[in-house]
């Protein structure tokens, strides 16, 4: 049988044709209502907001390009399965949103800038050269510039593992999805000392971070009530930048700065 999801000729995880699914294991249920709960509740805190252009790397459906677009910012939204533009289109209709069919990699031949703020959320780990990638958004940000970068976080993928009861796996650090059929385990989860070393590199500042779901992905039981779901989320919100906690968070969110140019560097 043929694979409905391979990888492209780069060895990047393809969405297309897995929208609904996508919606559905992502965005449908208490994990999606949760991290964006906490988004709601984090970004505004974590990034210098007036209204700035954004572009949206990766943006998907489209939910964190709502998020910007009704607060007043103009957004570019550049997204490379056809699918899943369609209905981000559909969905952000009357919104400041403008769309590109591009992958990261070709970020600064389709939307160059460069930007003053930058969003690319839950992108890096479906690539297979997530440090290159890396390297091209912070290319694209303007000096002083904003990137609001989350990842898919390699430790609570291990520590998930052991919790699950997969102790050789998390002992053979096989942690990778394969990319192929329709299991939605990311090709490369990130460690947070990557994105400490690969911001270096970059000439990036990290300026803040914080956990998304540090609790809820541990759990032995869903909350029984809504009460205990306002508890859970009370949780969240009260640890997500705490140590040790923000560590274990299923994904990682960074608000990272590029660092202005010295005199050294702007001399001719």
């Amino acid at each position: 049988m043929t694979d409905s999801t391979p990888l492209s000729s780069a060895g990047d995880r393809h969405f297309d044709g897995l929208a609904e699914k996508f919606a559905g294991s992502l965005y449908g249920g208490p994990r999606g209502e949760l991290r964006l709960a906490l988004l709601d509740d984090l970004l505004p805190r974590l990034l210098d907001l007036d209204g700035q252009p954004l572009l949206d790397v990766g943006g998907g459906l489209g939910q964190l390009s709502a998020w910007f677009a009704r607060r007043g910012h103009p957004v570019t939204l550049l997204e490379p399965a056809g699918d899943m533009l369609d209905q981000a289109r559909e969905a952000l209709d009357g919104l400041p949103v403008s769309f590109v069919q591009a992958p990261l990699q070709a970020l600064l031949d389709h939307a160059p800038g460069p930007w003053q703020l930058i969003a690319c959320h839950a992108v890096l780990e479906w690539l297979s050269d997530p440090r290159a990638a890396f390297a091209t958004l912070a290319e694209g940000l303007a000096p002083g510039g904003q990137l609001s970068l989350m990842v898919f976080n390699r430790d609570a993928l291990r520590m998930s593992n052991v919790v699950k009861g997969n102790l050789q796996k998390a002992l053979d650090d096989r942690l990778e999805g394969t990319g192929k059929r329709q299991r939605l385990t990311p090709i490369s989860p990130l460690s947070h000392a990557q994105v400490v070393a690969w911001s270096r590199e970059c000439g990036l500042s990290i300026r803040g971070v914080a956990g998304i779901r540090v609790f809820h992905d541990y759990l032995r039981q869903p909350p029984a009530s809504e009460d205990d779901w306002q508890r859970l989320v009370a949780l969240e919100r009260r640890y997500c930048q705490a140590e040790p906690h923000w560590r274990l968070g299923r994904y990682l969110l960074y608000t990272l700065t590029k660092d202005e140019p010295t005199n050294e560097e702007r001399a001719p």
